[in-house]
């Protein structure tokens, strides 16, 4: 349990602005260190204030809002005193007026991402990342197994350990429950795992096909493509099993992603002349193309804000990560590499390329290897 006073900061920077890019353009980003907020990060006191200090630091610095500076130059100085499973937490500003003070349970990293959220949460208005979780599928065992760490790659663990096909892992918003596609009876069905417990059933078991589950923000249902009336189609499940078909088209429906008010799926439908993305009422009717400009448009995810999708796009026998706004319709590639998921900051991203995956803040270009050396990692998903 966390217990948190927070005081409103002085004051709230602008966001450094999106630069457009495209897939055939080399990418050039801008950044200035005037376009972040300078902190300083003072030594936490306490037992394990040397573990609280580095983690802060490292949350910080990954948000993109933030340089580290020294205190004589920072805008606000962050320090505290930690015991025990207690963290006192203070930000000033340069003058020494309070922006934010809390109280922060837990081990040294989970009193250091509460903190680190609370600041980003203050200082800029939105939502911060430490702390939150990510499944993925690895092939360290010699069969696709799914794992689950920190989003920083921290913390992994197997969670599966069916030793045939395990693919296709969705987290629930809240990080409670995970869905997937496996293969251990024998045929393609879905998974659901209760994370807090560790109790697993097998949910949706439709003669053919049943794949690609896609939890809706409430969590209580899932999207998904099935077979069981012969077409692959798009579905919506209940967590019991119960389906109801959204489409009935001559192609193939696959990666639903939700909106945040869980009315509407964005989808992958392939009529065999190359994928293309589509949105739909999450009570089904006639599916409406997104027009991106490119003829390869595969695994859509939907960022917490509403306003733009990442996806899968294909030139020259690669595969690129672009974003959409979905407002004012443009497209952007932002790097090479495979299924990105959004971040609960609509900020960052996490996606696979060559076995590997990246974090990567999609407003500054930055990038960094999280998980390597598990075989084969894909297919993240992000509890947002």
């Amino acid at each position: 349990m966390i217990k948190i006073r927070r005081i409103l900061s002085l004051s709230l920077l602008a966001l450094l602005p999106a630069i457009a890019l495209r897939a055939a353009d080399t990418p050039t980003i801008t950044i200035s260190k005037s376009d972040m907020i300078a902190i300083a990060i003072q030594s936490v006191s306490g037992p394990d204030g040397a573990a609280v200090t580095k983690t802060l630091e490292s949350d910080l610095a990954a948000t993109g809002y933030f340089t580290l500076a020294s205190p004589n130059s920072a805008s606000y100085i962050v320090g505290g005193s930690s015991s025990g499973a207690e963290l006192d937490g203070k930000v000033a500003d340069h003058g020494g007026r309070a922006a934010v003070a809390g109280t922060y349970n837990g081990d040294a990293r989970a009193k250091a991402h509460a903190f680190a959220n609370d600041i980003v949460q203050t200082l800029t208005g939105n939502r911060g990342i430490a702390g939150t979780r990510i499944a993925f599928t690895a092939t360290r065992s010699g069969a696709k197994e799914i794992y689950i760490a920190d989003c920083d790659g921290t913390g992994i663990q197997q969670l599966t350990h069916d030793n045939s096909i395990s693919v296709g892992p969705a987290l629930s918003s809240d990080g409670h429950l995970l869905a997937y596609t496996g293969y251990k009876a024998g045929y393609a069905d879905i998974y659901l795992v209760n994370l807090s417990n560790g109790s697993r059933n097998r949910i949706i078991k439709y003669p053919g096909t049943n794949s690609g589950p896609a939890f809706n923000p409430g969590g209580d249902r899932i999207a998904c493509t099935l077979s069981k009336d012969g077409n692959p189609e798009l579905y919506v499940c209940g967590l019991n099993g119960s389906a109801h078909r959204l489409t009935y088209t001559p192609g193939i429906e696959s990666s639903p992603t939700w909106s945040p008010s869980g009315d509407e799926i964005i989808y992958s439908y392939d009529d065999h002349s190359g994928p293309q993305l589509y949105r739909i009422s999450a009570s089904g009717g006639s599916g409406e193309h997104l027009s991106t400009g490119y003829n390869y448009c595969t695994e859509p995810d939907w960022a917490p804000d509403g306003a733009k999708v990442a996806f899968n796009v294909r030139e020259g026998g690669s595969f690129a990560v672009a974003v959409m706004d979905l407002r004012g319709g443009g497209v952007r590639v932002v790097a090479q590499g495979e299924r990105p998921v959004w971040g609960p900051d609509s900020r960052h991203i996490i996606f696979s390329d060559d076995g590997v995956l990246y974090l990567m803040d999609v407003q500054s270009g930055r990038k960094k290897a999280i998980v390597t050396g598990l075989g084969r990692a894909s297919e993240p998903t992000w509890a947002n």
